[in-house]
């Protein structure tokens, strides 16, 4: 890949190489490997995760060169510069009308789509269920056998351009209505309640011993977290401002599943 790296980064510096036949074709072609799941924005490693960020600025790169297009599904008609994937029997996922996942996104067999969307850059990985209204957006990695509820947003990389994408880790619960941008890591197996909200600025308070320990941008493997609130001074007076608040920890069981509704039951915790 080193070839095309050195594409993508020449043609980051000078937008007028977009114009070429050996970028446009560079851009294509990374796109379908992202398609295929042989190329990431993001990986994991022995190490944590390695952010790709030429994969993630081909991927902004590939919208200018794109044609709009009618595109139609049946009797659903569409105008965008992106493809929409195709071959879901195929490829072993089941997509739930009306699922929508653009061409550049990987989705492994086994995910299941609920009426949602994941963007392009995107990867979701096998056991994955995306459930109704929920989106995943550009460039985000979501684990094997994560839970995204209802309504969840997980944020993109595009707009505003972000440094590094959201990544979601294996077994990981989002409960409904929760919103995690600007490149926040939840590790595997964590739980998230309904509406909690992370960012890269919010407070991420564990509360389970006798100091409360303030954290940002990463949720810890198997924490049990619900949405909070603490008091800051501005010149108006004192607000609330929101946080996040890990309040347990999920217990390490082969059974997943078993130990995620023990840790909602455990700690009261709304999904």
């Amino acid at each position: 890949m080193n070839h095309l790296r050195a594409i993508i980064e020449e043609a980051w510096e000078n937008r007028a190489l977009l114009k070429e036949e050996k970028t446009r074709n560079a851009i294509r072609q990374i796109i379908a490997e992202l398609d295929k799941g042989s190329l990431r924005v993001a990986q994991p490693t022995s190490t944590g995760w390695q952010v790709n960020a030429w994969v993630k600025k081909a991927v902004v790169l590939y919208f200018p060169i794109q044609d709009m297009k009618t595109l139609e599904a049946g009797a659903l008609e569409f105008h965008d510069k992106i493809p929409l994937k195709t071959d879901y029997a195929k490829r072993g996922i089941r997509v739930v009308p009306h699922a929508v996942a653009r061409h550049g996104s990987y989705i492994a067999s086994g995910v299941i789509l609920m009426p949602s969307y994941v963007n392009i850059g995107a990867y979701v990985d096998t056991g994955t269920m995306v459930d109704t209204w929920a989106t995943v957006g550009s460039c985000a990695q979501i684990g094997k056998h994560v839970h995204l509820s209802g309504g969840v947003g997980i944020g993109g990389v595009l707009e505003p351009l972000q440094a590094a994408p959201v990544i979601i880790e294996d077994n990981a619960f989002v409960g409904s209505r929760c919103i995690v941008v600007e490149g926040v890591r939840v590790e595997e197996e964590a739980v998230l309640g309904a509406n909690v909200v992370l960012t890269a600025s919010t407070k991420i308070i564990d509360v389970t011993g006798e100091k409360a320990i303030e954290t940002k941008g990463v949720v810890p493997k198997r924490s049990v977290v619900i949405p909070g609130s603490y008091t800051k001074t501005f010149p108006a007076g004192d607000f609330q401002v929101p946080c996040a608040l890990i309040i347990g920890v999920r217990k390490e069981s082969t059974d997943k599943k078993t130990s995620l509704n023990n840790a909602l039951r455990e700690h009261n915790v709304a999904v």
